[in-house]
């Protein structure tokens, strides 16, 4: 698996462009200068479209949207993508505001979100696509140690404070090979809403509940102390530089620190791209959904073996429709060309995620063809 460190650079979308964006209608932000007539649905489609599209949200994206942009531009010279990394429920909030096309989010919309998008996306509202696949990553910073095996409970209390110093018997008894050092573990945790965080105590609840008691969230709660950073690579840079640390990030960025092997039946699997692949297959579509929202519902539970729990599903989230044609061709255009076979290879290449399968690759390009202009 080729992994790469996420960079900020090429994905950073200017204030300046987004205060442009919140200016122009309400589902139409970062509209483009013209469009030609006919379907900009296909990846590498002779159709041609002008214009500049705004989106902003899941920072564990950053590298794979990074690649999307560079890839794109060989079929859409013309065509700019611009996103703001500043997390999943900032990006949420900002697609249900108006201010960007779409959202990047490790979590699906909620209920009372989705509501509110009909507000900008007429009554069908938002759609869910599956974009990334990525394992998440338990990270951590044990002089000498590059590898440990825990399982849903052990980590469970680490995160919540119950164990707290690395030779722990509750440690040391899973990794009997490993000479584990008497210092005080330091939680990291994201400080800001996060769809990594949301999946990471999914996990958390489902595996381990009787041993993490706060249930499903997206912001870390106070009461449970730790150090805090901004975003992913916030979560990566406080890890390396803190001694006896431990969190929880996105595989792609967390190349340079020690991974815990999560005990899934009666071995321990360690993070990789096939293992996330893995727990995808045996997800399901979450109940109640249109045919064209994809939003999917993981299990975390899974004893079945090569399969890894902690994993992301990362969506993009579309208007079901928009104001403008032109909007509506340069959403098909990027996000055909995100789901398709050559999108998911360029994401692989450079962040090491998991690439979707044929068939959900063929019912993402199905349901983003049904997006159209309000009436």
């Amino acid at each position: 698996m080729k992994l790469k460190r996420i960079g900020q650079a090429a994905a950073v979308l200017s204030i300046g462009a987004l205060g442009l964006a919140a200016c122009g209608q309400a589902n139409n932000p970062g509209a483009s200068d013209s469009a030609t007539s006919g379907s900009a649905g296909t990846s590498g489609s002779a159709t041609s479209v002008t214009g500049t599209l705004s989106g902003s949200g899941a920072t564990s994206q950053e590298a794979a949207i990074s690649a999307w942009q560079t890839g794109i531009a060989t079929s859409q010279p013309n065509l700019a993508v611009q996103y703001n990394p500043v997390g999943s429920g900032a990006g949420r909030k900002a697609f249900l505001a108006g201010q960007v096309a779409f959202a990047g989010s490790d979590a699906a919309m909620e209920a009372d979100e989705q509501t509110e998008a009909k507000a900008i996306c007429g009554p069908d509202g938002a759609l869910n696509i599956p974009a990334y696949v990525s394992p998440i990553a338990v990270a951590f910073n044990v002089d000498g140690v590059k590898t440990l095996n825990l399982d849903a409970a052990t980590i469970a209390k680490i995160f919540a404070g119950k164990i707290t110093t690395w030779n722990d018997p509750a440690i040391a008894e899973a990794n009997k090979d490993v000479t584990l050092p008497d210092t005080k573990i330091t939680v990291v945790h994201r400080s800001d809403k996060s769809g990594t965080t949301k999946n990471f105590t999914e996990y958390l609840t489902a595996a381990a509940a009787a041993d993490w008691t706060p249930g499903v969230v997206e912001e870390w709660p106070a009461d449970l102390g730790g150090e805090s950073a901004q975003g992913t690579g916030g979560v990566v840079k406080l890890l390396g530089t803190t001694a006896g640390s431990i969190g929880y990030a996105d595989l792609s960025a967390a190349t340079t620190l020690g991974k815990v092997s999560v005990k899934v039946g009666e071995t321990y699997q360690e993070p990789s791209e096939a293992a996330a692949a893995k727990n995808v297959e045996l997800a399901k579509r979450t109940e109640g959904d249109s045919a064209n929202n994809m939003a999917l519902t993981l299990d975390r539970t899974s004893t079945e073996a090569g399969s890894y729990p902690i994993i992301l599903v990362s969506y993009h989230i579309y208007c079901s429709t928009y104001k403008e044609q032109s909007t509506v061709d340069m959403i098909k255009a990027w996000g055909t060309y995100v789901v398709s076979p050559e999108g998911q290879k360029a994401a692989e290449a450079a962040a090491g995620s998991a690439p979707l399968s044929a068939a959900m690759s063929e019912q993402a390009t199905k349901a983003i063809a049904t997006i159209t202009v309000a009436k």
